[in-house]
């Protein structure tokens, strides 16, 4: 049987949401433990730098300020547990939290476990993530300024990023596997009119070319199956995201898309469950929006445990 554990707060998953939460409920007395999930940081651990961040202006590498943000945490008293949540049940109190190594019961929790951008799986992206291979255009455009880049997908979120990514580069070729595209028709307008960008339409891309930055990918026309190089500066994925909500289904209310519906204070479904960052965001998706959302749940669970306390 796992040794457990109990908590005011249980916060699960340590990105910028996460450990923001943990900051402002730590500062709060509450001694909050935060459970990393498979990776300490989140996406942003894996973003090579950010120069979006306010109080960086040089910008800063995506793990020092993982680092920052877990030391400022547990400055004030939170705990990051190299762990990660396999089970929950929120229909009983105190809540009920299995992880790999402890079951956990908590008075209140915060689900801050992200989302993870959907991949193409093909050799050479995981190699080249931050070297050319990028799923955020806001957090790395810049780095392409006057350089020829490809974006992948054919939805809202694909022409976008298109055609914020014109703002630097010298040009956008947008490839989509199917002949016509998922976007609607007032920004496929827009994509199709702007001089820098260009569709390869009926295309996959089976492989990304490179050894320490990307050099180009190999296409493949799905009708024919005829392949060919196409040099390339930077491959920017939007091809959508999953919210890491499978644990929660049945559980709390997910949206159609499996994001954690939460009201403009955090809140859940259920009284004392809140939820902050990527797996209720689907919109912005930005380091500080998510740590913001991450102050907001802790503000509020730090309300619900003072308003617990005062019932006899």
């Amino acid at each position: 049987m796992s040794p457990s554990e109990h908590t005011q707060l249980l916060i699960l998953g340590a990105g910028p949401a996460g450990l923001a939460a943990g900051l402002y409920a730590a500062r709060a007395d509450l001694a909050p433990i935060i459970l990393t999930g498979p990776e300490l940081g989140g996406q942003v651990s894996i973003t090579y730098i950010v120069e979006n961040y306010p109080g960086f202006p040089e910008g800063v590498e995506g793990p020092e300020l993982v680092k920052r943000f877990q030391a400022q945490a547990e400055k004030f008293g939170a705990r990051v547990v190299l762990d990660t949540a396999l089970a929950v049940d929120f229909s009983q109190r105190p809540f009920r939290i299995q992880t790999t190594k402890t079951e956990y019961t908590a008075e209140s929790v915060i689900i801050a476990t992200g989302a993870t951008a959907k991949q193409l799986h093909v050799p050479g992206e995981e190699e080249l993530i931050g070297m050319g291979v990028s799923y955020c255009a806001t957090c790395d455009g810049h780095f392409f300024k006057g350089m020829d880049i490809m974006v992948v997908g054919g939805g809202d979120s694909a022409l976008e990023e298109a055609l914020f990514l014109t703002r630097y580069a010298n040009s956008v070729t947008i490839v989509h596997r199917r002949d016509s595209l998922r976007a609607g028709p007032l920004l496929q307008k827009r994509a199709r009119a702007h001089p820098k960008i260009r569709f390869i339409m009926d295309t996959i891309v089976t492989e990304i070319l490179g050894e320490d930055m990307v050099e180009g990918v190999r296409l493949q026309h799905v009708p024919s199956g005829e392949t060919r190089e196409h040099p390339i500066a930077g491959v920017f994925i939007f091809i959508g995201y999953h919210p890491n909500t499978e644990i929660f289904a049945g559980q709390i209310q997910l949206d159609e898309r499996g994001y954690i519906q939460v009201d403009k204070h955090m809140h859940t479904n259920v009284d004392g469950v809140f939820a902050a960052g990527e797996v209720a965001d689907s919109r912005y998706r930005q380091v500080i929006t998510s740590a913001g959302m991450g102050a907001a749940a802790a503000m509020e669970a730090i309300h619900f445990l003072e308003n617990r306390a005062k019932l006899p």
